[in-house]
């Protein structure tokens, strides 16, 4: 997907290597070590304050860290939001973060500014696939952002950030004040994006769909690993179970 050229084909989309990052003088990560293939889905889950977010806000730059990412093959750990952006990385915050009061194509089109920049023409060739994976959005292109439902709002937000035609889409939380059935309706969406060589990072407090469509799974407590795997054989584990997938767990 991602337009540049310089690539490492024989080696991970993303490797994180020690990383550790801190609020202040407050740690929130403690050597944390992930990778994340091209045409995979790989999830982080656990409880509230675990550190899953800051997780992704270090990958993506927003917030500094210590230790390594690599991504493409070239360590990028001391790189600015905007090179990784440009390089092709995108994250979809929890909050979502989109501009109420423009229309859900506006929202879309300020998703493509990286392609304008790269120097291609408006990306109007990327909004018609954006609008092919989600056809709501195309019958509400006209219509104000914030007069949508919670889940249109997620599929926008999902939506804006593959105008820029990443390689990694990280989310956070997409779920999260979501339906099961809507939820169920973006997490397939996502699984099929997989199959164009999109990488996706899935932070998600629901572990339970969130495995079932990864390919791989960690879990985040504290700020460490606690344990990682295959989605099928952490679905089956039974400390995951007792923690993540109990009864009333989400």
């Amino acid at each position: 997907m991602n337009d540049q050229v310089n690539d490492t084909s024989n080696k991970p989309l993303l490797e994180v290597k020690q990383l550790c990052a801190s609020y202040g003088k407050v740690q929130a990560l403690y050597d944390i070590d992930l990778k994340l293939e091209r045409g995979s889905i790989a999830t982080v889950i656990g409880p509230n304050g675990a550190g899953k977010s800051t997780l992704l806000n270090a990958i993506m730059g927003v917030l500094p860290s210590q230790g390594g990412i690599h991504y493409r093959g070239q360590a990028v750990g001391r790189t600015s939001l905007e090179q990784r952006v440009m390089a092709g990385i995108a994250l979809v915050p929890e909050r979502r973060e989109l501009f109420s009061t423009m229309t859900v194509e506006d929202n879309l089109l300020l998703g493509g500014f990286r392609r304008v920049r790269l120097g291609h023409a408006q990306p109007m060739d990327q909004l018609a696939t954006v609008f092919e994976l989600f056809p709501r959005l195309k019958e509400r292109r006209t219509q104000l952002s914030g007069t949508l439902s919670g889940g249109e709002r997620q599929m926008l937000a999902i939506g804006r950030a593959m105008m820029a035609k990443p390689d990694l889409l990280m989310l956070d939380e997409p779920s999260l004040g979501l339906a099961p059935r809507i939820v169920k309706e973006i997490l397939q969406i996502v699984s099929e994006l997989r199959q164009t060589g999109l990488a996706v990072l899935l932070i998600e407090q629901n572990a339970r769909a969130a495995l079932q469509v990864a390919d791989y799974g960690y879990v985040l407590e504290l700020g460490q690993i606690s344990m990682q795997g295959e989605s099928e054989k952490l679905a089956n584990d039974s400390q995951v179970i007792q923690a993540y997938l109990g009864f009333g767990k989400h």
